[in-house]
């Protein structure tokens, strides 16, 4: 570092310059009451000393983690097959270093990390060493994740068991396997192993085969992949060899063959790994060993691909006679919030205890080999349908009224009493008149900020929430005493569709941005367009809402007509006396 002592950093500078996020410089502002104060800048885009920062950096050991992730000798870490350059893993690191704190709660945590949390609070107790007074040396009992990935679920193990066990992971990517050793190094004063390499096909976790205590793991679904030909002997397939389709099921069996006995395997699936029928075998030999203990279904986007279903299995090694209990099925697909899938070990066990009839069925083993072996919770567990064909009647009113009340509020506009000419000036004339701003887009938005948006978006004004952050192109800061931000945003997005956009964001440059025209308008005027604008947009976004409401009655009555609350006689209402009037009103 060569710093002029006079240079000022903003909170993205910081961040680059630090090689994480930009939430981890909001962090240490929040957390520690000696980062650097501004010096400069605005309330929302502050400036700092570029020299305090520095300094700061060096004596915390903020600015020199990355630059040691996964290249120390010292420890236990060992990140193996390193071929790459130190300036290409940097840049990795940078790019993909989690900003982990831990005083997070469970709503800010991303879905992946939730996900971990999950996983790991399934585990038993019994996974950590016990730590007897009188016992002169601990056996700390290894936790596996073969497909580790940057560690998150290796972290939310440290989270729970601390030094209580050592953990050992293994990623097929180079550069997550160093973020992963990067992470666990900067955040957890514990034992671990970060090796690389392909799982499946060179297995550099073969010294804890049958040994490790517990194993979690949420297999590459993106990339199956499963046992070659010439492994057709390998011993960890005890179940069957899966088929080129059925790769997850090749990452169970691989997760169960390390452990030892009593050891707890916690594996997310698919769906569709739980049903394909080229999977029944595996699935049946399963079942019918007494190694699969349990299967959860969770709310839809947990994990780390988006938008994916996914189940658990939780496997136990047992002893030498099968265990021939049967298989708890729970279904909490239908949570509305993933955050309300317990995440404490705890709180699994009284949810176990409570049984909901609802979310929970115990299905026999036998019930379960009688088939196809169909490992889908819902197939097994009948939801207790408490709507009654009154109660579909009354929310169906319901929706009647109001769609003829959002029908009432349509705006109907009247014709302009001459010809409507504008005059127009440009983006670039209202900033050089000091009438906006465009602000770096990694500023902050404020409530009435304009924000031109990526792919095509419309452009929207700020609300000063966390839907803010998403896609945003340009940010413009408006002098709400010379302009309507609504105003803007409707006539900007009537000029920016016509100008060709060539970037792969489909998003304008500030160039571009700089020539699209507004109106020439006294503020007055602006108002009234922007009120009439802002109107149309309310109502477009309660249609929107309304549509996602109308959809899922219509799917919960299809659910009544199918489990025999509703019957298929059905009639077409007659028009209400508040329809008839609106009607009326469109023919005026």
């Amino acid at each position: 570092m060569n710093p002029d002592e006079h240079d000022e950093l903003t909170a993205a500078a910081i961040a680059r310059l630090a090689g994480v996020g930009r939430a981890a410089v909001a962090n240490w502002r929040r957390r520690y009451p000696e980062f650097p104060k501004p010096i400069g800048g605005t309330p929302h885009s502050p400036t700092f000393s570029r020299a305090e920062v520095e300094a700061w950096l060096k004596e915390t050991g903020k600015g020199d983690q990355l630059a040691t992730a996964g290249r120390t000798d010292t420890g236990t870490q060992r990140v193996e097959d390193d071929s790459s350059s130190g300036e290409d893993l940097r840049d990795e690191w940078t790019r993909r270093a989690l900003d982990l704190t831990p005083e997070r709660g469970i709503a800010d945590l991303l879905p992946a990390q939730l996900l971990a949390r999950v996983m790991v609070s399934l585990l038993p107790p019994s996974t950590a060493a016990a730590r007897l007074p009188d016992a002169d040396t601990v056996d700390v009992p290894a936790v596996l994740d073969p497909a580790c990935f940057n560690a998150t679920l290796l972290m939310a193990v440290a989270d729970r068991f601390g030094d209580g066990v050592t953990l050992v992971g293994q990623e097929i990517q180079e550069s997550a396997a160093a973020v992963a050793a990067f992470n666990l190094r900067s955040n957890y004063d514990v034992t671990y192993e970060i090796h690389t390499g392909d799982s499946l096909l060179d297995d550099r976790l073969d010294a804890y085969l049958g040994a490790a205590s517990a194993v979690v793991c949420e297999p590459p679904f993106d990339k199956p992949q499963w046992p070659s030909a010439e492994l057709a002997t390998d011993p960890r397939w005890q179940f069957g060899i899966p088929a080129p389709r059925d790769g997850e099921l090749a990452w169970v069996q691989h997760c169960y063959a390390h452990l030892r006995l009593h050891g707890v395997a916690v594996v997310a699936v698919t769906p569709r790994t739980c049903v394909q029928p080229s999977g029944q075998s595996v699935r049946s030999a399963l079942v019918r060993s007494g190694v699969l203990r349990d299967v959860i279904a969770l709310p839809k986007g947990m994990g780390s691909v988006p938008d994916t279903n996914l189940h658990l299995w939780i496997m136990q090694r047992p002893q030498s006679a099968p265990d021939h209990r049967a298989v708890w099925m729970v279904d909490l697909s239908g949570l509305g919030d993933a955050a309300d899938v317990p995440h404490e070990f705890a709180a699994w066990q009284r949810l176990f205890d409570d049984a909901d009839p609802t979310i929970f069925r115990a299905v026999p083993r036998l019930e379960l080999l009688d088939g196809d072996a169909d490992l889908r919770p819902s197939r097994h567990v009948t939801a207790n349908v408490r709507a009654s064909a009154d109660d579909f009647a009354r929310v169906t009113d319901r929706l009647a009224n109001l769609y003829a009340y959002v029908g009432r509020g349509l705006p109907r506009f009247a014709a302009p009493s001459g010809p409507t000419r504008h005059s127009y000036v440009t983006f670039g004339e209202l900033e050089r008149a000091g009438a906006l701003v465009i602000r770096s887009r990694e500023d902050t938005p404020r409530a009435g900020d304009l924000l031109v948006r990526t792919l095509g978006r419309v452009p929207v004004v700020a609300t000063g929430t966390a839907d803010d952050d998403t896609g945003i192109a340009q940010l413009v800061e408006i002098d709400s005493a010379r302009l309507d931000a609504h105003f803007l945003a409707a006539f900007l997005g009537t000029d920016a569709n016509a100008l060709p956009v060539a970037n792969t964001l489909g998003a304008l440059n500030r160039e571009d941005l700089r020539r699209c025209r507004v109106p020439r308008l006294p503020l007055a005027e602006q108002r009234r367009y922007g009120d009439a604008f802002r109107h149309l947009q309310e109502v477009e976004d309660a249609l929107t809402k309304l549509g996602k409401v109308s959809g899922h009655v219509i799917d919960q009555t299809v659910n009544g007509l199918t489990t025999g609350v509703l019957a298929p006689d059905f009639t077409v209402m007659n028009k209400t006396d508040v329809a008839d009037a609106a009607d009326e009103e469109t023919t005026e």
